[in-house]
């Protein structure tokens, strides 16, 4: 469903039934009844969030170890997953159909919904872990879980924590003393008359240290990652409702982005691994 970008399961029951090669896929034999809508719900929420993140942590361990990951820079940020409801009609801040779903900054403007906080490594753009909140939180809230997580990842794949990419959402003292290296850009409002430090404009120019921006520069390749998921994934067309329902949604998406480049590996082409429509066709 995620790869095809079909947006419902009445939509899917209807291709398991006509389509041929999504039947072989899902090892329905000829005649054999396709399976209906409450069996594919009961198996999306029999799955949940927890087992969905395992299965992917287990796939991003093998893959780290399989490209011998020595030393990672991980990249972080978040994106805006809008919701299926409208504001509620007491209350502007939050939903009225999903009551969790709150409203937040959507890029240069206001959204309701969540976001989806990632973890990527800035070399293969694999992500390494995630999180899920309402959309009125914090970038900073999440940041030392995520780092947390991200270190947990990396130490069993053998792999270690070289520096942490962010943009200055995540300017934050605990976080910065957390990592052997922040190349995350001090805000107008931080460090104010000191030199020699990294900042960024409104036009996103750099200023600093040379080698400091030369890592910030890593930092687009988390966008690529999100322009991967709401694109090719379908993250950005979610039609479900509470912070729950949600991330397993999301997590479907962020798998289909780690079993591309499993894929891409396993066939010896890994210049795929970052091609959505490579498989997708």
């Amino acid at each position: 469903m995620r790869m095809k970008g079909v947006r419902s399961l009445r939509e899917m029951t209807r291709l398991l039934d006509s389509d041929p090669r999504l039947r072989k896929l899902c090892l329905i034999k000829t005649g054999e009844a396709a399976y209906s809508r409450s069996v594919l719900s009961r198996f999306i929420r029999k799955v949940g969030e927890d087992n969905l993140t395992r299965i992917i942590d287990e796939k991003v361990v093998k893959l780290l170890k399989r490209n011998d990951a020595k030393d990672v820079d991980a990249v972080l940020d978040a994106s805006f997953i809008k919701a299926w409801s409208t504001r509620h009609p007491l209350d502007n801040k939050k939903g009225y159909s999903d009551e969790e779903a709150r409203v937040g900054r959507a890029g240069r403007t206001f959204g309701l919904g969540y976001k989806l906080h990632l973890s990527i490594d800035s070399q293969t753009m694999l992500p390494l872990t995630c999180a899920f909140a309402s959309a009125n939180q914090n970038e900073k809230k999440h940041s030392l879980n995520m780092l947390e997580k991200t270190k947990l990842i990396l130490k069993r794949s053998a792999a270690t924590l070289r520096s942490v990419i962010a943009d200055s959402q995540y300017s934050d003292g605990k976080l910065r003393s957390a990592v052997d290296e922040a190349v995350i850009p001090y805000p107008t409002n931080q460090k104010r008359g000191v030199r020699d430090i990294l900042r960024v404009d409104k036009k996103f120019r750099t200023y600093g240290p040379e080698d400091q921006k030369n890592e910030y520069h890593k930092r687009p390749h988390i966008e690529a990652v999100y322009s991967f998921l709401k694109t090719q994934y379908s993250l950005a067309i979610n039609k479900v409702r509470g912070l729950r329902n949600v991330a397993s949604y999301a997590l479907y998406s962020l798998l289909c982005l780690v079993l591309n480049r499993e894929a891409a590996e396993n066939i010896g082409r890994p210049e795929k691994a970052v091609s959505p429509t490579f498989f997708n066709t």
